[in-house]
Order: structure tokens, then C-alpha cells, then sequence
């Protein structure tokens, strides 16, 4: 057996076990007749795209899990009940792309300051840390914080460190031997590896980080995924054979950017008012096109093209940061996929790109991204508020909506956010 194989089937053995013991679901406690639920939310308009359920009904959670989903459970059966009357109640919101390591990342930002502004219950670090970091991000990071946090190590050993000034001055900050055992020591967590391939990111490094980050990917043999970011690339060839080296299952993050290179040259996805060949081959591919909006990387024209021509995206997020959250754009996760819901989307299929969608991208937790019994007791409560509402890209392009969503209350693992208090205020 190789040292690959054997590594995967070690870390799978547990899941495995798990899956065997349970059926395919986390373990969770037999409930009793007069046994009460911890919390109860109410009169929701409950609507979960993994089960193609839209409608009122009722969530019970004990113990983290979500125990029951019914049209009415009694309140006198719950230690708590939270009022979702008028609501939209949806999974917990995932972030396949933000930024939250502070104080070890120039752009982080804590997981759990997001709550009020996004309803995220589980967030993805988009190369915050790199091998030479990563492990302060987990030791003092993401045990502190109530948000689920996941991680793409960066392939730059210095992670996102020097934001603004570029991460990569040399190739030999992408190490692939120091970034591929991060991987593999932390596959609990880590989703992949980060490269960022713009020009003012990597200069004239060509192809040779995104060769590095699948290397360090498939070294580590964990079945990791490349994000792969883009955004004013050297050149247009270089952009098609990004786009030609990217695997099924790799996330291509920025898709709808407008950003030109340092030249002022358009060179990402959309070209001449064209989605390029390549990108649709990848789409076509299994590569998944998520948004990032960010402060730069979402431009109205090159969505419309794309999304008209055959590449919409898989997956919603932020790129949520220190810089982006005080851009006119306004980045924050509900406000982007209201932005969708502004191009036509449905609300169903704007709400699975921000949840069982990434969640897919992630999949490290049982039936993360869903409100099926079982799962994670992670819920959003938002209002969807009707009426005119102006959107405005990262390149001055305006859009009028007629909706757009609003957070309301977050529950991660079965503990709101927020008073009155749980007492004891969590045991996760």
C-alpha cells in the first residue's frame, strides 16, 4: 500500500466507523416522551433546498442536532422557544470564501463578529494562514470561536500575512513538501490548498504556483481541493490554461471578477463580451465557479455574459475582509446572494449556493448545509424584505433588485446568538 492510500484510508476509517455505527448520520441521543427539547423555532417559513422543502413548520434542536422538523411542536415541550413568525428560516449559512484569522492575517476579521451582518454558521478561511502559520490559526483561532470554521492553506508559507503586498515576491514561499504535510496533519479541517494567480500577486511566476498548489494537494493525499483565485492574470493564454490545469472538484473563486492586470488588459473568464472556451470546458468539467464578491472581484457584465452563456455559479460567498467590508459593494453574504436574486436566480437556488453547496465543497460533517434531522443544529433566520433596492458591483456597475435579504437571528449548534443567554451557554 502506498504512502498516499494508506494515508487516505486511515483518515477515512473513522468516518467510516461512524457512518457503519449510525447508518450515515451523526450520533445523536434516543429522545423520550418527556424529554425536552433545548430550543424550539417557531412558526418559520422553513425553506431547506436539500429536501426541496419550502413551507411553515417547526424546528426542534437537542443536544447540537436537529431532532425534529414538524408542522407544530407544542412550546410546553421546549426549554426555549425562538419566535421565527414571518421569517425565512434556512440552513445556517456557509462562507465558502471569507477571511477570518485576525490578528495573524492583515485582513482577518473574528468569525463570530460576522454573525449580526451575515447568519454564518460556518465559515471557510480562503488562505488566511499558510504552512508557516496555520497552526496558531488553529490553536488560537478557531478553538475560540463558536462560527464552524474550515481552512484552504495557502500555498504561500506566509498565508495572507503581508495583505495588501503581495504573498508570493518569490516561488520559494510555496513550498509544496511544508504545504502538503499541513494538509495532511490537519485533513479534519482543511479543505485544500489556496493560490492566488493574479499578475500583482505573482509577477511573472506563470503557471508554476497553481503547478505547486495541486502538487501539494495530491502529495498530501487527502483528496484535497485547489481554490484557485483570479483576477487581471498575466495574460489571456495564461488565463485559458488556468482554466485547462484546474481538476473536478476544484474551486475557481472570483469567477465573475472585472479586475484588468497591471496593464489595464482584460484577461479573466469574460473576453470581448465572450465567456472564454476554456471556462466552460471547466464548468463543463466539475470545476466549481464560486463568486467571492469581495471589495474587487464582481463585475455585473461579466456575470450576465457568463451565467447567459452557459457558467453560472455553483457556490455564493463573501470574500469578506477587513478592506471589502467597508466597500460600496457591501460584501456581506445575504447582501451578495440578494445580488443574485437580482439576476434572476430563485430564492431556493440562491440559498442552496450558500448552503448545500458548499457544504458539499467542505464535506467534513454529516449533513452540514441541511436541516434534515441529524444535522447540526445551524439555522439563519432572515426577513425577506420586497420593495426597490439599488446593488452596485466592485466596478461602479449598478443594478435594481426588488428584494433582497435581511439577517435576522443565527443559531449555531443549537445556541442562538445573542439574549437572553443559554445557561449554560454552551457546551460545544
Amino acid at each position: 500500500m502506498s504512502i498516499a492510500s494508506r494515508r487516505e484510508f486511515l483518515t477515512g476509517a473513522g468516518s467510516v466507523a461512524l457512518a457503519t455505527a449510525t447508518g450515515g448520520s451523526p450520533v445523536h441521543a434516543a429522545m423520550g416522551p418527556d424529554d425536552k427539547f433545548d430550543l424550539v423555532i417557531k412558526a418559520g417559513d422553513v425553506l431547506d433546498p436539500s429536501q426541496s422543502l419550502r413551507g411553515r413548520r417547526d424546528i426542534g434542536i437537542r443536544y447540537g442536532l436537529i431532532e425534529a422538523v414538524e408542522t407544530d411542536i407544542p412550546a410546553a415541550r421546549a426549554l426555549r422557544v425562538l419566535d421565527a413568525g414571518g421569517k425565512l428560516v434556512t440552513p445556517g449559512l456557509i462562507d465558502l470564501h471569507c477571511h477570518v484569522y485576525p490578528y495573524g492575517s492583515a485582513g482577518g476579521i473574528p468569525a463570530d463578529e460576522l454573525i449580526p451582518l451575515q447568519c454564518t454558521t460556518t465559515c471557510v478561511s480562503a488562505g488566511d494562514a499558510g504552512a508557516g502559520n496555520f497552526a496558531a490559526f488553529r490553536r488560537f483561532i478557531v478553538g475560540q470561536s463558536r462560527t464552524r470554521l474550515y481552512a484552504f492553506v495557502h500555498i504561500a508559507n506566509i498565508g495572507l500575512t503581508s495583505f495588501p503586498v503581495a504573498e508570493l515576491p518569490t516561488i520559494d514561499f510555496a513550498d509544496v513538501d511544508t504545504a502538503a504535510k499541513t494538509v495532511a496533519v490537519n485533513a479534519d479541517m482543511v479543505i485544500g490548498i489556496k493560490v492566488r494567480m493574479s499578475e500583482n500577486v505573482i509577477n511573472k511566476l506563470g503557471l508554476e504556483p497553481l503547478k505547486r498548489a495541486i502538487a501539494a494537494c495530491e502529495k498530501a493525499g487527502t483528496g484535497g481541493k485547489v481554490m484557485c483565485h483570479i483576477g487581471g492574470v498575466e495574460t489571456r493564454e495564461l488565463m485559458t490554461q488556468i482554466l485547462d490545469m484546474l481538476r473536478p472538484g476544484d474551486v475557481l473563486t472570483h469567477s465573475y471578477t472585472g479586475a484588468p492586470n497591471p496593464a489595464g488588459a482584460f484577461t479573466n473568464i469574460v473576453q470581448d463580451g465572450r465567456l472564454i472556451p476554456a471556462a466552460l470546458a471547466a464548468k463543463r468539467r466539475g470545476v466549481m465557479f464560486d463568486v467571492g464578491h469581495g471589495g474587487g472581484s464582481f463585475d455585473y457584465t461579466v456575470a450576465e455574459a457568463a451565467i447567459a452563456q452557459g457558467a453560472p455559479p455553483d457556490t455564493i460567498s463573501s470574500d469578506i475582509h477587513v478592506v471589502s467590508g467597508n466597500s460600496p459593494g457591501m460584501p456581506y453574504l445575504p447582501w451578495v446572494m440578494s445580488k443574485f436574486l437580482g439576476l434572476g436566480f430563485t430564492l431556493d437556488q440562491v440559498v442552496a449556493m450558500a448552503t448545500m453547496n458548499p457544504a458539499k465543497v467542505i464535506n467534513r460533517v454529516p449533513k452540514l448545509g441541511t436541516l434534515q434531522v441529524g444535522a447540526p443544529g445551524d439555522v439563519a433566520i432572515m426577513e425577506l424584505v420586497e420593495g426597490p433596492v439599488s446593488f452596485v458591483d466592485t466596478r461602479n456597475n449598478r443594478r435594481e433588485g426588488r428584494a433582497y435579504l435581511k439577517p435576522v437571528q443565527t443559531v449555531t449548534a443549537g445556541v442562538p446568538f445573542g439574549r437572553p443567554y443559554s445557561s449554560p451557554f454552551s457546551v460545544r
